[in-house]
């Protein structure tokens, strides 16, 4: 249980109980259903993490709604879409086992997490995870009704594959940027789990270094 369940549901609670002495018991039935409803809500399962090699696990609960190349940053990236709606687990897990080398909060819009436009207009926090020569970029995205994204970790932390990295309050969605080199394993309407749904894997990074240093080397030309 993330701790935030537990401020949510004691708050209504003590609602309820003002609610009930000062107008009935019956009234107070609606705050001690929403608290239920905050402690199922911030729910924090314990999960089996993948350990083969080059996995990429779900950064989050949720369905997948894209799969496609875009162009981030001048270069070519695999992209896998999660939306999480409010009936998901929150908690957000590191893809990758690594190093934090990259952290941008963006301020946006609160636009609905399903609508293509959310990834670039929504305020997001964007991640970047390095490990075994591959560089993960993972964003939490917040949605319509998602106003906290919450992201434990700083620069130059080391986190390991699955790990609790953070949360977003409620529907929201997750986007993972690939090489275009990673081999994806699902498909738009499949649904993952954060931490054990394997989404692609990666090359050896000693392959994955040498194509680096090949697009370098293009680049250069």
């Amino acid at each position: 249980m993330v701790r935030d369940g537990f401020y949510y549901a004691l708050g209504l609670c003590a609602v309820a109980a003002v609610v009930g002495w000062l107008a009935g018991p019956a009234y107070a039935l609606a705050p001690l259903l929403l608290a239920g409803f905050f402690l199922w809500f911030f729910r924090d399962p314990e999960r089996v993490i993948p350990a083969e090699a080059g996995a990429v696990v779900s950064p989050a609960d949720g369905k997948v709604t894209d799969v496609s190349t875009i162009d981030f940053e001048g270069r070519p990236r695999a992209r896998i879409s999660i939306f999480l709606s409010v009936f998901d687990v929150h908690v957000n897990r590191s893809p990758i086992a690594g190093v934090v080398t990259g952290v941008e909060y963006r301020h946006g819009r609160f636009r609905n997490a399903l609508s293509a436009a959310s990834a670039v207009e929504n305020e997001q926090n964007i991640v970047t995870v390095e490990g075994d020569g591959h560089s993960v970029i993972f964003k939490q995205i917040a949605g319509v009704l998602a106003r906290r994204i919450v992201f434990t970790k700083g620069l130059g932390d080391r986190v390991e594959r699955g790990e609790r990295v953070g949360l977003i309050k409620f529907g929201s969605r997750t986007d993972v940027l690939l090489d275009p080199g990673a081999d994806v394993h699902v498909a738009v309407g499949d649904c993952v789990h954060g931490g054990s749904s394997v989404l692609a894997h990666l090359p050896p990074g000693e392959t994955a270094g040498l194509a680096a240093a090949s697009m370098r080397r293009e680049e250069g030309a």
